[in-house]
């Protein structure tokens, strides 16, 4: 049945020419945006079976797609972009670099390789001898796998910082040290950490290939992207401090300054934290002092709530452990001479230190599910 109101169409008749547009020619049938997309070439986001090669992608050459690594023996490889997944399967003697991943990367059936990654995710699958300078949102994973070594993720290249925004990463979450092993074996430990004094540059030299030296790349710990931390290393001291700054148009800037303020002087960097927190949890996190920062976290909220509707409720707050004699002292010197402006959440003591960096990362580990 048709509409009450419809006309049947008159089929045309003999020899009746067709339809034509305003200009004469045939009428054109229409073209949507997805269809003009330019074609995706799996081959352009992959390197397979290579042996004794230089290869890579500059900076927004792979521009989010996924990318696989497979079969390759004895080359060097870096992604100097960043990507959505990236898969390395049987690879033997690589030297890799691997650019922000906005999800997995994910390690299958390699042995004797040396890494540096930066991921949301990072898991091992039937691994020997990953040496891999890590920066990783989530516990890294291993599993089946041995004689893995991590360090804390350390490079800089102009590019990065950007790429690390466009994969969703936080410069300040690396659990880099926080490794998981699936498949434990009693009395053996499948994992390690890297010499503290260990150097990119010994373990993934820098491209030798006239175009990839085009990318200005720095193993300089001190301009590295990512906040060099010592993760799980030994503390040099019972004395620790944590430092809060909350949301505003400087926060990255102002811990950046703080980091190279404190670690100049001697402090060391244990661990470094961006979540987003709500008014109500400051009373748990930073309990008598609460009242202090709660007009911040409201404050912050609004700037957030223009950039994300889904957490209107919520602040984004990064915090930064400090360790050392006197850490806390320090800290607190430092803030009030460099930040005078900028309201910064320092331990009040050394004695109440300890509880407020336990009070922050378990408060963190739980927002972030870890």
């Amino acid at each position: 049945m048709g509409c009450l109101f419809s006309r049947r169409r008159k089929p045309a008749q003999d020899g009746q020419a067709a339809a034509a547009s305003p200009e004469g020619g045939e009428e054109k049938a229409p073209r949507y945006s997805w269809e003009q997309r330019a074609k995706v070439d799996p081959k352009d986001y992959m390197f397979s079976g290579l042996k004794g090669e230089t290869v890579g992608r500059l900076p927004g050459k792979v521009a989010g797609q996924q990318f696989v690594i497979q079969d390759c023996e004895n080359c060097s490889i870096y992604i100097f972009d960043h990507s959505a997944t990236i898969t390395i399967d049987d690879c033997t003697s690589c030297q890799i670099f691997l650019g922000p991943i906005k999800g997995s990367v994910f390690f299958r059936d390699c042995k004797d390789c040396k890494c540096v990654v930066a991921c949301q995710q990072f898991r091992s699958r039937d691994c020997r001898r990953l040496d891999v300078f890590l920066c990783c949102a989530t516990q890294p994973i291993i599993e089946s796998s041995a004689g893995m070594k991590f360090g804390c993720f350390q490079y800089y290249y102009p590019e990065l910082a950007l790429q690390f925004k466009d994969a969703g990463l936080s410069i300040f979450n690396n659990t880099w040290s926080n490794i998981h092993d699936f498949t434990p074996l009693a009395g053996e430990n499948n994992w390690g950490l890297l010499p503290e004094d260990a150097l990119v540059q010994d373990y993934v030299p820098l491209p030798s290939t006239e175009e990839l030296k085009a990318v200005r790349v720095s193993t300089d710990a001190t301009r590295s992207i990512i906040p060099v931390t010592r993760g799980r290393r030994q503390r040099s001291s019972d004395e620790s401090c944590l430092a809060v700054f909350f949301a505003g148009d400087y926060t990255t800037a102002n811990a950046r300054k703080l980091i190279d303020e404190m670690t100049g002087k001697g402090f060391q960097l244990v661990q470094t934290k961006e979540v987003l927190m709500k008014a109500e949890d400051a009373q748990r996190v930073f309990q008598q002092c609460a009242s202090e920062f709660i007009p911040l976290l409201e404050k912050g909220k609004l700037m957030y709530s223009v950039l994300s509707f889904l957490h209107w409720q919520l602040s984004p707050v990064v915090a930064l452990e400090f360790n050392g004699d006197g850490a806390v002292e320090e800290c607190q010197s430092t803030v009030n001479n460099v930040f005078s402006g900028t309201k910064v959440f320092v331990s009040e003591s050394k004695a109440s230190a300890s509880q407020d960096v336990d009070n922050f990362y378990n408060f963190a580990d739980m927002q972030m599910g870890m």
